[in-house]
């Protein structure tokens, strides 16, 4: 498997895990980690009977650069940065909101941080023109280039790097749990391993036609999209067959509710169980992980390529 070179960073697959920070620049992310708050929720009218709207909310130098500099800090490789929750249930964003929110972040960390890795978590080929002009070199794509006709076309012109996740999610298969939040019942497959690795080939191929060669590929087995919690169990333990398909594999774990069922856990409680998850991860294959708790997930990568990826 090659190594890939983007910008004057090398990744080198196989030598060590990469950190992957995930930037929520949206107010309704589905672990309470979102850096743009709700807004209050004012009265319908203003004194004139006006409609009143919201304030502008914080971007550019706001909560995002201030993150990007604590996830550098603690050692994160890679910038996450994305405007839409994909949490189970949310709503979509109409993409001049999405735009809004990301494009002043990436241009104030690309302007302190020019060597820094930004990754535009979007699925929508506007978002993602405007994020890699704006200093994005990877583009984390949810729906694996199903979604929007036009996004693998722009990735290819930008030579970007593509992240194409699995992704099965219905609306009516979200479940609800009082205190646990939302989760993906699971979508039905008949050979679960088998399905999503045919189905990332597929995405491969969408990626393949437009341009993008198959160094500046990675997947994502997506796992609490559209799959139940035993689903996403399985997945992990097996994720060296989706590396086996030829492509370096980004994990992502963090607080998804399929640890909250397991161990009965709020998202705010589930540090532990990402841990786990990331670590058994790279024991199976991961070269990436997406996290939120970065400087602990930094030291739990670090201490899993101590044992599994230890030379002589």
């Amino acid at each position: 498997m090659h190594s890939l070179t983007i910008g004057n960073r090398t990744l080198a697959w196989g030598e060590r895990t990469y950190v992957m920070g995930i930037l929520n620049l949206t107010p309704d992310s589905f672990s309470g980690d979102g850096l743009i708050p709700s807004p209050p929720v004012p009265p319908p009218l203003g004194e004139g009977g006006e409609v009143r709207t919201a304030a502008p909310l914080p971007l550019g130098e706001g909560g995002g650069l201030r993150a990007a500099r604590r996830f550098l800090a603690a050692g994160v490789d890679i910038l996450d940065v994305g405007g839409e929750s994909t949490r189970p249930g949310s709503q979509p964003v109409e993409a001049e909101e999405e735009l809004r929110r990301v494009i002043p972040t990436i241009q104030a960390i690309a302007a302190e941080f020019p060597d820094a890795l930004i990754s535009i978590d979007t699925y929508k080929a506007v978002v993602a023109e405007a994020a890699l002009q704006a200093g994005a070199q990877i583009v984390n794509d949810v729906w694996g280039l199903r979604a929007d006709a036009e996004l693998a076309g722009v990735a290819a012109r930008h030579q970007a790097v593509v992240v194409l996740m699995h992704n099965r999610s219905k609306p009516a298969n979200v479940e609800v749990r009082q205190r646990l939040g939302k989760a993906y019942a699971g979508a039905e497959y008949l050979d679960l391993l088998g399905e999503v690795k045919l189905e990332l080939l597929e995405s491969v191929a969408i990626a393949r036609s437009a341009g993008i060669p198959d160094e500046r590929i990675l997947l994502d087995p997506g796992i609490g999209f559209g799959k139940a919690v035993g689903q996403n169990l399985e997945l992990i333990d097996h994720l060296g067959e989706i590396r086996a398909l030829g492509f370096p594999v980004l994990l992502g774990p963090s607080r998804k509710s399929f640890i909250g069922y397991t161990l009965n856990l709020p998202p705010d409680q589930r540090l532990e169980g990402t841990a786990a998850a990331v670590a058994i991860g790279i024991a199976r294959g991961a070269d990436i992980v997406r996290v939120h708790d970065v400087e602990t997930m930094v030291r739990v990568a670090r201490m899993s390529d101590a044992i599994v990826r230890r030379k002589g």
